[in-house]
């Protein structure tokens, strides 16, 4: 700890030294409404705090300037700040076409302002229109701009917003782990991320011990008692107005039903504020002995307000974020924060028709008291962002990074390029051999190449790696353009991070392995990895007998038992990446021990293994050859030798190729009964020795509704690598994957 402290120390000593030894920082906050000063307040408290390092400007605009709303930049005028520029830019009328003029308004007022300011950065908060104008002003005009709770993810228009400005924004302040996740997946530089928390929270969570009784009386009256009112704070949803009003008024029908003290803040400047406007008037809310309707509460009192509330109700961010910290009930109604990062203490009303499902939610949730959540901060934001802000280097390019995930470098346009045939390489790690090929896209397999799959973990990867590189440069001379690679390995397979999990027994040192960062970074292609049984079906749906099939099965009949299952035309892969294991579902209570180390799976009785262990059997007791077959001395018993013993009449044989058929079955007649799929595709070396038995099971075992589904062989050559080409073929091309 101390050595990163001196590290840090070091680090803005260097950056003082750059931007000159006098030089300080000039930051312009800008803020638009209540809601974004209550997040940028603790900051520029903390800036005005440090005038040795920084001079702050503050320019207000928005609804802060709005009557109707509150005028509440009185409240940054009673924290003693300066305000440098007042921008009116709200066009009234509060529907969409009033949004769009607001913008247009901010941005063309907007620029004088930061031309006679000339901040080195702005601060900009969260997702709202003008804060988008005030975004994409600074960007034009090369100001660095430093944004507030990027990265999180809510309904509405908001998320789109929210995104914008963070892809205008050169650094970056998140409040949550997610947050910063979702920001390194939209290739902002992970340098010019800080995980800080709210700021929000430096307040709240040393607020609740502070008097709140004269508080609580003065809002709601003195007889109202804590934990025995309701705070109400419900915006419109922009991308449905219509059904966001209507939720309102079903939320006021509950709340008077609900019969008890009710705060209820005016909504804010969004299209469809005033249609709810006058529902509140239509419905008499202002005058109702139980309800106090407010344009605007001071953030340091509204903290009390809903720290010592019965419950918080409404759609507001501020339910689902600063509320946990105090573990008040909160009900979130409809999809305004769909998405949002979430305590306990919220329940979710995501459609109500009627108000008895939201007077059932304020039943449930008023008057509990939930754990304090602190999702969203640790109280230490402030000093994290000052810190931060210290260390930002003025003389390093203006110009914005993003860091793109590796792919292969742009080529010349050319006609060699167009003639090119789209390809996959494919790689298929089995437990004997290891094969990688060059697929097109109408599933021709153009070049293959087999090695034995070495027994090492060091060894298997290194050769994968030779492997793909030397198909890769032979692509270009048999003109295919490849597009990515695709492995099918055995085992249990996360193939949204590309690592496989657990492997089987037949590939050695093979757990917990990330397949595709050595791959993607040696090759510089996207690399897609799954398990070779949902491979295979991935084959079939696209070459094969599933093309254009909506519900199907794929069972693969080989050394082991696997398979895929598609349905609805896309891949199920279950919770934990178990889904399809259909080798081990069990058929009998007391059968052979299978490799997994159950008993009676499917794979413990019509794997080329079992029988396999069947044949040495039968060999040992000179039971297995018969007339017509005849083996060397060293020669190894395999199942092959069973299959031919059967066909030339040895019973033993037949009556294990019986039970083998039939256990394979009543598994198939189990997978119908679960997932009522409408075709079964048999694949692998023993599927043509299997097809008949299991037709003959399904009609003595199966119920009468799923006795047609089609049974049939898979007519692929190569299913294995087929389905690794499919990973690559269907995502690059159509995107359905």
């Amino acid at each position: 700890e101390v050595y990163f402290k001196n590290l840090s120390k070091q680090k803005q000593k260097e950056v003082m030294e750059k931007n000159g030894s006098n030089h300080k920082l000039r930051v312009c906050v800008a803020t638009c409404n209540r809601a974004d000063y209550s997040k940028l307040a603790p900051i520029m408290f903390g800036i005005k705090a440090e005038p040795q390092f920084f001079e702050l400007d503050v320019v207000v605009l928005g609804s802060h300037l709005i009557d109707d709303y509150g005028n509440t930049y009185r409240m940054i005028e009673q924290d003693d700040f300066d305000i440098h520029t007042r921008l009116h830019t709200i066009v009234r009328g509060e529907d969409e076409a009033a949004m769009v003029e607001s913008v247009g308004l901010a941005l063309v007022k907007l620029p004088d302002v930061l031309n006679r300011l000339k901040p080195d950065i702005m601060i900009v908060h969260g997702d709202r229109f003008d804060a988008l104008a005030l975004a994409t002003s600074a960007a034009l005009m090369n100001i660095r701009i430093l944004h507030i709770e990027g990265g999180e993810v809510s309904g509405t228009i908001d998320d789109s917003i929210r995104h914008a400005i963070t892809k205008l924004a050169h650094y970056h302040v998140c409040c949550t782990r997610s947050a910063e996740q979702h920001l390194i997946a939209m290739c902002e530089d992970h340098d010019r991320i800080l995980l800080a928390g709210c700021p929000s929270y430096d307040k709240l969570l040393s607020a609740k011990n502070k008097d709140y009784m004269s508080i609580i009386s003065m809002w709601l009256g003195e007889d109202v008692k804590t934990r025995d009112y309701i705070v109400a704070l419900q915006h419109p949803v922009t991308t449905d107005i219509k059904h966001s009003i209507k939720m309102f008024e079903l939320t006021l029908d509950a709340l008077i039903s609900f019969n008890k003290r009710t705060l209820v803040l005016f909504p804010n400047v969004d299209a469809g504020s005033k249609e709810m406007v006058r529902v509140m008037r239509k419905k008499g809310i202002e005058h109702h002995p139980n309800f106090r309707a407010v344009k605007h509460v001071p953030f340091d009192q509204f903290i009390q307000l809903v720290a010592h509330a019965g419950c918080m109700i409404g759609n507001s961010s501020c339910g689902v974020r600063e509320v946990g910290a105090f573990g008040t009930p909160v009900i979130n109604l409809g999809t305004r924060q769909t998405g949002r990062e979430t305590g306990e203490n919220v329940l979710h009303v995501r459609d109500a028709d009627t108000q008895d499902k939201i007077l059932h939610a304020l039943q449930l949730q008023f008057g509990k008291q939930y754990p304090c959540s602190k999702i969203y901060g640790d109280g230490n934001a402030v000093p994290r962002i000052l810190k931060f802000l210290k260390s930002i280097d003025l003389k390093e390019p203006l110009q914005k990074k993003f860091c793109f995930p590796p792919v292969k470098d742009n080529i010349s346009q050319d006609i060699d390029h167009i003639l090119e045939t789209q390809s996959a390489l494919a790689v298929d790690l089995g437990g004997t051999n290891l094969r990688v090929a060059i697929v097109s896209m109408k599933g021709e397999i153009v070049k293959k190449y087999t090695q034995l799959n070495p027994k090492t973990y060091e060894d298997r990867l290194a050769l994968i790696l030779k492997m793909c590189v030397e198909a890769a440069s032979e692509a270009v001379n048999v003109n295919c353009r490849i597009l990515g690679v695709g492995i099918s390995t055995g085992g249990r397979v996360n193939p949204r991070e590309g690592i496989v999990l657990h492997s089987t027994k037949l590939i050695q040192e093979w757990s917990s392995v990330d397949l595709r960062t050595p791959i993607s970074d040696a090759l510089h292609l996207p690399v897609w990895v799954d398990n070779d049984g949902n491979c295979a079906a991935l084959a079939e749906r696209k070459f094969g007998h599933g093309k254009g099939i909506e519900n199907f099965v794929t069972l693969i009949t080989g050394t082991g038992i696997g398979g895929g299952i598609v349905h609805q035309h896309e891949l199920i892969h279950g919770s934990s990446f178990c889904a399809a294991e259909l080798g081990h579902i069990v058929v009998s209570l007391d059968g052979p021990e299978c490799l997994c180390g159950s008993q009676g799976c499917i794979e413990a009785y019509a794997s080329g293994i079992a029988l396999q262990r069947e044949a040495k059997k039968l060999h040992d007791d000179d039971l297995l050859l018969v007339e017509g077959m005849s083996m060397k001395e060293e020669e190894i018993v395999s199942a092959a030798h069973l299959i031919q013993a059967a066909k030339l009449g040895n019973v033993k044989a037949e009556g294990i190729l019986r039970t083998a058929g039939t256990a394979l079955g009543l598994g198939i007649v189990n997978i119908l009964h679960t997932v009522n799929p409408s075709l079964v595709i048999l694949s692998g070396v023993l599927a043509n020795h299997y097809v008949n038995a299991v037709k003959d099971v399904i009609n003595r075992q199966a119920l009468s509704s799923v006795k047609t589904v089609d049974v049939v062989v898979s007519n692929l050559a190569d299913p294995a690598l087929l389905g690794a080409a499919s990973l690559v073929l269907d995502y690059t091309t159509r995107r359905i994957y």
